[in-house]
Formats: C-alpha cells, sequence, structure tokens
C-alpha cells in the first residue's frame, strides 16, 4: 500500500481509540508497516494499539519510543511464549514501579522524576523507602488527624510503623506525624508485631498518647484482586512485557506439563561428607526421572569464615559439578539455581545480596551448563507461576524482635507468614537488624502476592497457604534431618520428602 493512503488509515484508527500519533511515530509506523499485505493489515493495526494502550501513557499523544516498544512486543509476541516458560530474575533486575497516590497508579521509573536506584543510596532513598512500604498499604486516618486533638479521641484506627524512638517508650509513625503509645491493655492479633512493622492501632487518643485496645495487620490482598485493579503491568520482572498471568498459551503449557518439579533444598554444606552423600543419594534416586530444577540455598559451607574459605568452596562445587555429570539424565535435563546465604562470601549482609563471585562458580558453570547462581532474593517465573525464594533466617530474628511475643508458640509459621504477607514486604524491621540498600527496597516487596513465597530458614520445616499465596521452608537440610520440599507446579502441590539416615 502506498505510503500515504498507510498513513491515512493509521491515523484515523488510532483516533478511533481516542488516541493521536506525532508527526515521528506516524512516520515510523508507516515504515515498520509498508511490507505487511492488505488482508492482514487491519488485524496488525489493532494489535499494535492495544499495545500502545498497555502500557502506561501520560497523555493520548503517543510518542515514537511508545510506537517502537509496542511494534516489538507484537513482532515478539508469536515467539515469546517460548522463552518466557522459565525465567530466573535476580533482585537488581526487577522492574521499579513508583506508586503515584493522584493517579491511584504505579508508574515505571522511567516515568517518574525519581533516580535510577543506587547501591550508595541517598537520604532521600532511605525516606522513600518507609513512604513507600505505607503507601502501598495506605487507606485509613492519619497520625496527624490525632495529634491536632485536645478533648479525647474516641474509637479511632490509624495505620503506622511501630518504632522505639526512646528505649522502652513505642511509637507509632506516619508521613503526617508520631504519637506515642500506650501498650498496657493492647490486645494483639495474630502476626509477629515487630519494629518497623505497619499496624493498624484501634484505641483512643488523650493527654498526648494513644491508647492501644488492640494491634492487627493490614488485611492481606489476594493478587487477582490487585492484578484486577492495576491490569496486566509486569511488576514481576522477565522477559514478558506484560504479567504472565494473562497469558493462555503459557496456562496451557503449564498444566499439560505435568511432570514438571521443582526441589528446594537449603543449607547444602558442600564442605560436609554427609550432605554430599546425601546429594549423590538424592540425585541417584531422581535419575529416572529428572526434576525440572534444584533450587540450592546456602550457606554453601558449614564453616563460612577463614582464609581459606573462598579456595575450599570453589574445590566443593567442583566436587559437586563432578557428582552431576555422574548422572547423565540430570545434568542434560535438569536446571540449578544457586541462592547464597547469609554466611557465604559476599559483601556482608546487606539485602538484596549479589550471587556468588564468578572466579568461585566458574568452574562449575562451564561442567554444569544449565546452571544459575543468581542474588537472594530472587524471582522464579515459570509458565503463569510466580514464585520468590529467599534465604534468610528470618524466623528467629523476628520473633527476637517481636514488640509483644505471641502466646501460641505452636503456631508460628502462621503468625510469621500472616506478618510477611501483610506487610507486603520479606523483612519487615529495622534497618539496624536486617540492613537493607537503600534504594533497592522495592526488590523486597511481596506485592501483588505471588503464587508461591520460599523462605529458606533454618527454623523448622513448614507449609502454610495465606491469602492464596503457598509459603513453605524447606528447613535446613543437614539440621533437619537431610529434609527438603519439593514441588509441582501443574496442580501446585508441596511434597514433604527426607533422607532417612544411612
Amino acid at each position: 500500500m502506498e505510503p500515504e493512503r498507510l498513513r491515512r488509515r493509521l491515523g484515523s484508527a488510532f483516533r478511533l481509540r481516542g488516541l493521536l500519533l506525532r508527526a515521528d511515530a506516524l512516520k515510523y509506523l508507516t515504515e515498520a508497516l509498508q511490507s505487511i499485505n492488505e488482508v492482514e493489515l487491519d488485524d496488525v493495526i489493532e494489535n499494535v494499539i492495544d499495545a500502545v494502550e498497555k502500557q502506561p501513557l501520560s497523555s493520548n499523544m503517543i510518542e515514537q519510543s511508545t510506537v517502537e516498544a509496542a511494534v516489538q512486543e507484537c513482532s515478539q509476541a508469536s515467539d515469546e511464549t517460548i522463552e518466557n516458560v522459565f525465567n530466573i530474575i535476580g533482585a537488581f533486575d526487577i522492574p521499579r514501579y513508583i506508586y503515584n497516590s493522584e493517579r491511584k497508579k504505579f508508574l515505571p521509573l522511567s516515568m517518574t522524576n525519581f533516580p535510577v536506584p543506587n547501591l550508595f543510596g541517598t537520604a532521600r532513598d532511605k525516606a522513600e523507602l518507609f513512604r513507600e512500604r505505607y503507601s502501598i498499604l495506605q487507606q485509613l486516618k492519619t497520625v496527624e488527624t490525632l495529634l491536632g486533638n485536645t478533648a479525647k479521641v474516641g474509637e479511632v484506627i490509624v495505620l503506622g510503623m511501630i518504632t522505639q524512638l526512646k528505649e522502652g517508650k513505642f511509637f507509632l509513625e506516619d508521613p503526617t506525624g508520631v504519637v506515642q503509645l500506650d501498650l498496657s491493655k493492647a490486645q494483639f492479633h495474630s502476626g509477629l508485631y515487630t519494629e518497623s512493622c505497619f499496624v493498624l492501632a484501634e484505641g483512643w487518643y488523650e493527654d498526648e498518647v494513644f491508647h492501644v485496645n488492640a494491634f492487627g495487620f493490614p488485611p492481606t490482598e489476594p493478587s487477582a484482586t490487585t492484578r484486577a485493579f492495576y491490569g496486566n503491568v509486569n511488576f514481576f520482572g522477565g522477559p514478558s512485557s506484560a504479567s504472565v498471568k494473562a497469558s493462555a498459551k503459557l496456562k496451557q503449557l503449564e498444566d499439560e506439563n505435568e511432570d514438571a518439579m521443582f526441589v528446594f533444598v537449603s543449607d547444602v554444606w558442600l564442605d560436609q561428607a554427609e550432605v554430599l552423600e546425601k546429594l549423590h543419594t538424592m540425585f541417584s534416586g531422581y535419575s529416572s526421572a529428572p526434576p525440572t530444577c534444584f533450587f540450592f540455598c546456602g550457606n554453601f559451607s558449614s564453616a563460612p569464615y577463614g582464609k581459606n574459605q573462598i579456595q575450599s568452596l570453589k574445590g566443593s562445587l567442583k566436587a559437586l559439578a563432578d557428582m552431576i555429570c555422574e548422572y547423565p539424565s540430570i545434568h542434560k535435563s535438569s536446571r540449578f539455581v544457586f541462592v547464597p546465604g547469609p554466611e557465604d562470601p559476599g559483601p556482608g549482609s546487606i539485602l538484596p545480596r549479589p550471587p556468588l563471585a564468578e572466579n568461585i562458580t566458574e568452574e562449575f558453570r562451564q561442567l554444569v551448563p544449565f546452571s544459575v547462581f543468581t542474588t537472594n532474593p530472587c524471582r522464579v517465573q515459570y509458565c503463569t507461576q510466580e514464585i520468590i525464594i529467599f534465604r534468610e533466617d528470618l524466623v528467629n530474628k523476628m520473633c527476637r524482635n517481636c514488640v509483644r511475643f505471641p502466646s501460641s508458640n505452636m503456631d508460628i509459621p502462621n503468625h510469621f507468614v500472616k506478618t510477611i504477607l501483610s506487610q507486603g514486604h520479606l523483612t519487615p524491621l529495622p534497618l539496624y537488624v536486617s540492613p537493607v540498600y537503600w534504594a533497592y527496597d522495592y526488590a523486597l516487596r511481596v506485592y501483588p502476592l505471588p503464587d508461591m513465597l520460599v523462605v529458606a530458614d533454618k527454623y523448622d520445616p513448614f507449609t502454610v497457604t495465606n491469602t492464596d499465596c503457598l509459603c513453605i521452608n524447606p528447613g535446613s537440610f543437614p539440621r533437619s534431618g537431610f529434609s527438603f520440599k519439593v514441588f509441582y507446579p501443574s496442580n501446585k502441590t508441596v511434597e514433604d520428602s527426607k533422607l532417612q539416615g544411612l
């Protein structure tokens, strides 16, 4: 079709959808669609406009960059499904979205005046970190509305963060102010209430003190609700331009692949003969039906200190690679993903934590090409499922830092899971207890809720489902009598496994 006719047709198709094309965008599109035959043209233009509308538009005037992204997405769509089956997403590759309260939507970093995140965060980054955790949860009265009152204010509910600004005295803080708390009569609903958690505090205010009758957590929002509100935004990361939840093709692949199986093992102490022996047993057991992926979480040595640590870890990984090579079916069909633990070699205990250094893993990667050394935490996208993996001994940390320890000690896993999911964050603890790179705090978000959260913790293994999110702890392999967890994505079931002693 000659360029002039095509240009007119494009202009009117966009106008019908309430969109205007800038001159350069129209020129680009005319050239890009020049060679498409007339029969398919209408469908192609429709697809391009759909792809344009999926992007966060600041006005109805469409820029060339927006059109380019749309054309690219349409040309990828056909082969996209295959590359979107299985992806490991490192913490530093997660897309950054910022909540805009006026527009009530999340905007990508490029559409805001926020700087690109930097490991050496600024003071603004530190302030924003809590403000953003707050804005994701916020929907109630502010502290400010209390502070102005001289008379007693009865029954109110305020959302704020618990802080201890003076030794032994707790306060509730939000972006509008701070108020002192009296917790002597407070009832605590289920959960682990630590400093830096956001809570709903119900009570009355008098003489500059908020007397709390009850503490609860903000209600957890099911992922389906979040997505219904924010559409197909891909908050999770990975190569897909839209959320994988929307892909019928991927859903079909997921349902059909009933043999898909993920094995989660934590504290894989490669310097311990008994651990290597048990891995041998595991591989020989699985060699007739290799799992899709083995997820090995650190720490990768039982003695994580000393001047020979790096050298011995290299040697241990080489021994593991040799062992994997002994089982050709596993070597050929299974993937291996390594998530570092808190005491593995690396830059201290600040989260998110980068992968094990390349010079340590080089030999292993040559021998076992289907291996990925990733960050802690990391994300896994398999077909339409989203999984977050986090290796941290968090349960004890949170129990130790509770404002008041729950009376039902038996139910710690449920309290713990409820806390993480309602906070929408992996480490709802003060920064001096669990340090975070301020500008990368968003990489620790648990929002929207994933399908599965794997918290690899030395606490006893558990499986808890809360708000349609499956949360598992495989436990510490050597400390729990060689326990691990197996997950079957096609029907979302988890199996507790244990290698019996010899």
